[in-house]
Parts: structure tokens; sequence; C-alpha cells
């Protein structure tokens, strides 16, 4: 197979898509699709432990052929998954609006309902195997499901049966979204969705269904990358001779074990070599007396602290590639916590999760477009894209007393805004929520510590909320003595 180098966009040129080009439009996409559909099959395949060594043909001792397969792609799409995903994605609330504040945490409860946050691991699934997922939103109607609170429904499509089409022109707008099953009579029905408009065609290229409909293109592309390359793609030629290094490791344990004889100026026939294999031990005479005659394994065993070293170094390259931090854990004892989490490659792996929530945020905005469209034709939610801001609630502690001194000194700085410590210490995931959180949690305790002070002295505190109140009382006393 030819190297891979991540999946193709499928673009149209085509201005507006109707009942008398949708058929062309698809077929031209779906000869790249397939394309990109044959790859992704490989990659996922491979993720799953289906991988090239399995298939090696020896042409030396052919009977001593191990294939070991190392599974590293599943590791790294494992983590790189848990450690963007390994927390639910939030919605939570631009500015102080108590009213929009109640709507996003009820858009957070819709979600909840729908259990996105398993959705969202599925479509990391696919976004880091393939480099692309898709996601479909559709309301409860539509989608032929028990209808629940949120009047939405949330799938994850295989997107080796689904696809975008996009336009050429300035922007590349999605023009397309398409997805399609194999019947149990082997006919393909694509169900294709425009803006405005909604197909059934079967591969025989005939228009089953076609009728308006305003939902847009429920269908969204949710791209690892610009290039479209899964987590592991760019280091399987590592990943194979990894897988190679350690099936020649066994063979090279087998033969030595395996070995063959040597047998040097002996006269040995085929049946006293089987009593040999059977007995152990064998009686015979010399060809010729004046030559030593000789009995021997032919041995060459393979360097294994060599070998070690190369299957090391090959692994340690992957986890750089691919931004994984690595569990060597250094040979100093000295080192500081950052230089500890530089050295050890985490602060790669959290560089690299914040540019997937780039790219997955992009797409997370334009879901939200649709979702809350429905959620304002459907039900009673109104809220608007500009109000919602996208977490990602992954909780970072590497470094954590460090930050908490650097929020602390800034706190103690008359000159920088409380809400600026909280923004720039790095300790928390949303700041805006944890610098109201606390705020209130200092006005409760400043009103508890004068409850408190009110309590324990009565007089004074009496004395300091009425500041004449007590002069009067004893000038009338003095007043009335004098005049007895």
């Amino acid at each position: 197979m030819k190297p891979l180098c991540g999946r193709r966009v499928i673009y149209t040129d085509v201005e507006e898509i109707t009942d008398g080009n949708v058929v062309s439009v698809l077929q031209k996409a779906l000869a790249i699709h397939l394309q990109n559909r044959a790859e992704i099959d490989y990659l996922y395949r491979y993720y799953k432990g289906d991988q090239p060594i399995l298939y090696r043909r020896k042409e030396v001792r052919p009977e001593i052929n191990n294939t070991v397969v190392e599974n590293r792609a599943n590791e790294i799409v494992s983590f790189k998954v848990g450690y963007l995903m390994g927390e639910p994605v939030q919605y939570v609330a631009r500015g102080d609006d108590k009213a929009v504040a109640e709507s996003v945490t009820r858009l957070n409860d819709y979600m909840l309902s729908e259990d996105k946050a398993a959705k969202d691991k599925e479509l990391a699934d696919w976004s880091h195997i393939a480099g692309t997922s898709y996601r479909m939103v559709l309301p409860d109607g539509e989608a032929n499901v028990e209808e629940d609170e949120c009047p939405a429904e949330i799938f994850t499509l295989d997107p080796r049966y689904s696809f975008v089409v996009y336009g050429t022109s300035l922007g590349t707008p999605a023009k397309m979204g398409v997805k399609y099953v194999l019947l149990e009579d082997g006919t393909l029905l694509f169900s294709c969705y425009t803006h405005n408009h909604f197909f059934e065609i079967t591969n025989t290229w005939n228009i089953q269904r076609s009728e308006e409909q305003i939902l847009g293109i429920p269908i969204i592309e949710y791209p690892a990358n610009n290039a479209r390359l899964g987590a592991f793609e760019i280091v399987l030629p590592l990943l194979d001779a990894i897988n190679t290094v350690e099936s020649n490791r066994l063979d090279g344990v087998e033969q030595f074990i395996q070995a063959l004889m040597l047998f040097h100026n002996v006269d040995i026939t085929s049946e006293d070599y089987k009593e040999l294999r059977e007995e152990g031990a064998i009686k015979f005479k010399d060809i010729d007396p004046s030559l030593k005659a000789e009995i021997q394994y032919l041995t060459a065993e393979l360097n294994q602290s060599q070998t070690q070293t190369l299957v090391d170094d090959m692994y340690d390259t992957v986890l750089t590639i691919c931004g994984m931090p690595n569990r060597n854990g250094g040979s100093s004892t000295s080192d500081t916590g950052s230089a500890v989490i530089m050295r050890d490659g985490w602060s790669a792996a959290e560089a690299r999760a914040k540019d997937s929530e780039l790219m997955f945020k992009k797409s997370e905005k334009e879901f939200l477009k649709l979702l809350l469209r429905i959620c304002s034709d459907l039900g009673d939610l109104e809220l608007k894209l500009s109000a919602v801001e996208i977490r990602f609630t992954r909780r970072n502690y590497e470094n954590i007393t460090e930050k908490a001194n650097v929020l602390i000194a800034m706190l103690n700085n008359s000159k920088i805004a409380p809400q600026l410590a909280f923004t720039h210490c790095g300790m928390f995931t949303d700041p805006q929520i944890a610098y109201n959180m606390s705020m209130e949690y200092a006005k409760e305790q400043e009103k508890k510590a004068l409850e408190l002070a009110s309590k324990q002295n009565p007089d004074g505190g009496n004395g300091g909320n009425e500041p004449g109140g007590q002069k009067s009382g004893s000038g009338d006393t003095g007043s009335g003595s004098d005049d007895e």
C-alpha cells in the first residue's frame, strides 16, 4: 500500500445542488470518498491490531516465522483521546448575565441527557484514527427515537460511510452532507442533505425521495487537523519497524534453540540422524582416521542489548513525533517540577491537546448553531451562539504548586485586578467561574466574620452602629440627677 498522507477534501464547483445535478455531484464525490474510505479502513484495522507484520513471508528457514504485533497505534490513540476527552466538554456562559448563565446550564443538562460526553469520545476516537470524524444532529421527530427533555438527537457517524462536500468559493462552505448504508440486498442507499433540500438516492442513481427541509446540513465534519492526518499515521514506518525487530528477536531466540547440526568428517545416514534426535546420542566412526571428526551446532546468537537499544530509540522517536510523554523518568534526581515536565514531554502533550482543542471548537460551533436553532424552534431555550463558550475541563495539575504561588503573588499586588490573577495563573480550566465562586465565598466569609464579631461584643457592636445613642442616653440620665 502506498504511503498515507492524510484524507482528501471533497470539493464541488456547483453553485447550487438541485434535482438536476445532485446525482453527478454525488458520483464525483463518491470517487474521492472511496479512496479515503480504503485508507480509513486500513488505519482502523491497524489500530485494532491487524498490522502488516502478520502477513510477512520469510525466505530463510520459513518454519521459524514469529509475528509479534506491538500495538503502539492503539496506545497512541488511547492516550490522545484520554488526555483530550478525559473530562466532558462543557459549555459556559460568557459574561455575568444570570439569565444567560441559567440557559447555558440548561443546555448542559440537555447534553447530559443525550450522553454527549460518550459521543464526544467516539468522535475523538475516529478523529485520531482516521484523521477526521463526523457528527449528525436531528430533531427528535426526524431521528425516530424516543423523545426526551432535549429536543434534538446526536449521532456519531462512521467516517467510512459518511462525508461532506465543500464548495470552491471563498471560505469553502459546506454544500452537501452525505451518509449511506448497505442494505441486505446489496444496494447502497445515500441520504444527501443540502442547506434547503433532502435527497434519497440509490447506487442505481435513482432519486427515490426529494423534499425541502429547513434544517440546513445536519452532518458536521470534525477534522483532526488541516491535512486530516491520524494520530499514528505519521509514524507508521516506525511502528512497522518495531514490529519487525521484535519478531526477528523471537526468531533469533528460536533459531538459537533449534540450531542446525554440522557433521564434519562424519558419515551419517538419515536413519542414524533420526536416532540421534530421538536418543540424544550416537556412535560413529571416522571416515578417515587422519582427519578429525566433529559434530557441533551452527549457532549465531543475536545481540539482545543492541537490539533493545534500537527498539528504545525507535519508540522514543515515535513518542517525540506524536507529542506524547515518555516513561523513562530521566536520570537526574535534582530536577525541578518544570524541568521534569519539559524533559518527560508532558508540555508537548499539553501543546498538542490545545492544538486539537482549536480544531474541535471550530466544528463544535457549527454543531451548536444547528443545535440552538432546534432548541429554539422545538423548545423554549433561547440562546445565542455568542453567549456560549466551549470549555475543555481537562484537569491539568502539572506544576500546581508554582501556579498557586503565582496566584497568591498576583492577588497580593494591589495594582493587579483579582480577575487577571485568576485568568493568568494557569491554575483553573474556567477562570471566570473560579473567580465568581471565589468572590462569593469571600463575601460569605466576611459576612460570617462580622456576625461572629457582633455576637462576641454586642455592646461594642451597638455602639458602633448607633454612635449617638450612647451619648444621648447618658446625657438624659445626667440631667435627671441634677433636677433631683
